[in-house]
């Protein structure tokens, strides 16, 4: 099995992400005089890749959670519709690569601490979600971080930790291989600060560079 992260491995919402952020948190504070200062442009990058609640709580700590959640919800709406409207960008290789993969008989999946819809959504523009094993996310409930995510996919599938592969840029994908015990392939090219993956089993400067090690 290959589980990919999604944002900084086969997309990067960057050019759009602070933007939708910006305009769900405007119309809140419209709606509701709550909101008095706007996040920086820094404060909401240097989020990004967190598990939604936890990217909220810090945005906007004052708001209870349940207003923090309409506008992650609203920010998701907004995000999917400017992806399919061709917001965001892919890196090169994403189809080939996932097609090449499923060829080569690997099962294919997603570890992401992005939302089911989000994920879905970046899969299906990219033309790849039928190459896509059933996805599974973040829930708050019985899965919270990505090693449970990982841990969820050895427990379905029966399969020993070593066999699934995990891709990412960041330390939180690092850290999930390394809990679960995964072999971790790391992509340069991502979202990642310099020496913030320790170590590594594989290295991609691109998406095609797969190939060679699978």
């Amino acid at each position: 099995m290959v589980a990919f992260d999604v944002d900084g491995t086969l997309f990067s919402s960057e050019s759009i992400i602070f933007k939708t952020y910006v305009q769900a948190i405007e119309e809140f504070a419209s709606k509701t005089g709550k909101i008095t200062s706007l996040p920086s442009h820094d404060q909401i990058m240097n989020e990004i890749g967190k598990p939604v609640r936890t990217i909220f709580a810090n945005l906007l700590p004052n708001l209870p959670e349940s207003e923090r959640d309409i506008i992650s919800g609203r920010v998701l709406d907004l995000l999917c519709d400017a992806i399919r409207s061709g917001g965001g960008d892919f890196y090169a290789g994403v189809g080939s690569t996932i097609h090449y993969l499923k060829e080569k008989g690997y099962t294919i999946t997603c570890a992401s601490n992005g939302r089911k819809a989000y994920i879905e959504t970046v899969l299906d523009t990219a033309g790849v979600l039928q190459y896509f094993e059933p996805i599974v996310v973040i829930n708050q409930d019985t899965i919270h971080t990505k090693g449970e995510i990982l841990a969820e996919y050895v427990r379905k599938y029966n399969l020993e930790p070593n066999s699934i592969a995990m891709i990412g840029d960041r330390h939180s994908d690092w850290e999930a291989a390394r809990q679960t015990g995964c072999p971790f392939g790391f992509c340069t090219y991502g979202h990642g600060l310099p020496g913030e993956i320790p170590d590594f089993e594989w290295k991609f400067d691109d998406l095609p560079t797969l190939k060679e090690f699978f």
